[in-house]
């Protein structure tokens, strides 16, 4: 059974995310099995609020409505940190990795809550509430990875949440037409109104220009989470530094072309190729070689701050 859920999360992996298949590649084998199983279990509620599998549509997925699937994950989750015998692959390895590194259940919440804001068709007017969207959906996950790393110390939470929210960020700006394709929109209307513009004219081949500033707006944005990212880390076992260095790398390399691409951004998919992602690995090993005797700044209080609870505390 152990050697099937590895096999699962492998392959999801390999499919749904090639920019972090590369760096998964670099942990330990006891990390990178947990971290694939995580990326498994969020992968397969992603494509089970879209009706899809591995990021593809599929009829079969669709039954019942979103609301419906939502709940069902709800209990599954609920279920798994129960004990309870799943029978969904996905949901197997996330009981495994939940009590293998005692993952808080509000995280994984914290995670379907995401889900939630896409069924309920959130609205962002303001660049705090993208970023909300962004914790949810990618800071609680990067909170997760920490612990599949060992790490319990605050600070150090902070930095991977911070990591999580800058690949949101980057995500965003690289799939601005395909989400709007889909009828869903994270920018903040506050920026959509600044370019005399609004989310239904997003897909219109004559915004180009004005989606071009919007994303390097985002891409912008995203920077001193990066930058703060890098802080965190020291606080990480050097080949899950590595592993994570080099992740960085290769998200924010896709900000950065989505950003000098301007208006023909969205052409084709953003993306780093084979030779590019061996040169951010060497880049990857040197900050996490350079991390060992590193003494980050403060985390600047200006960022984004992530909810913060008491132990046995739930809800936002």
């Amino acid at each position: 059974m152990n050697s099937t859920l590895m096999d699962h999360a492998t392959e999801t992996m390999a499919v749904g995310s090639k920019s972090f298949a590369t760096a998964s590649k670099l942990f330990d084998a006891p990390t990178r099995r947990s971290a694939l199983m995580l990326y498994a279990w969020c992968r397969y509620c992603d494509d089970v609020i879209d009706g899809q599998v591995l990021g593809f549509h599929h009829p079969a997925a669709s039954s019942g409505s979103a609301l419906q699937r939502l709940e069902m994950l709800k209990t599954q989750t609920q279920r798994a940190f129960a004990g309870a015998e799943m029978q969904e692959p996905a949901f197997a390895a996330f009981q495994e990795v939940a009590t293998r590194h005692s993952i808080p259940p509000q995280l994984a919440f914290d995670h379907l809550e995401g889900f939630a804001m896409d069924v309920r068709e959130t609205h962002y007017e303001t660049l705090e509430d993208t970023l909300r969207y962004c914790y949810h959906v990618a800071g609680v996950v990067g909170l997760m990875m920490a612990r599949i790393m060992g790490v319990r110390d605050e600070a150090v939470l902070d930095r991977a949440c911070d990591l999580g929210l800058a690949f949101q960020l980057t995500n965003i700006a690289r799939d601005i037409v395909e989400d709007a394709q889909a009828g869903r929109c994270y920018l903040p209307a506050q920026w959509l109104a600044a370019e005399g513009m609004s989310a239904a004219q997003i897909p219109e081949p004559a915004y180009r220009p004005h989606l071009a500033r919007l994303a390097q707006r985002l891409v912008a944005e995203a920077e001193p989470y990066y930058a703060s990212a890098l802080a965190g880390l020291p606080g990480l076992p050097l080949r899950s530094a590595w592993a994570i260095a080099s992740a960085h790398g290769v998200y924010r390399e896709i900000g950065v072309k989505v950003s000098a691409a301007g208006p023909r951004a969205w052409d084709r998919r953003q993306g780093t190729h084979r030779l590019e992602k061996v040169g951010l690995l060497i880049k990857g090993a040197a900050l996490a070689l350079g991390s060992r005797v590193a003494n980050p700044p403060p985390r600047d209080p200006a960022l984004w701050q992530r909810p913060r609870r008491k132990s046995g505390h739930h809800g936002l």
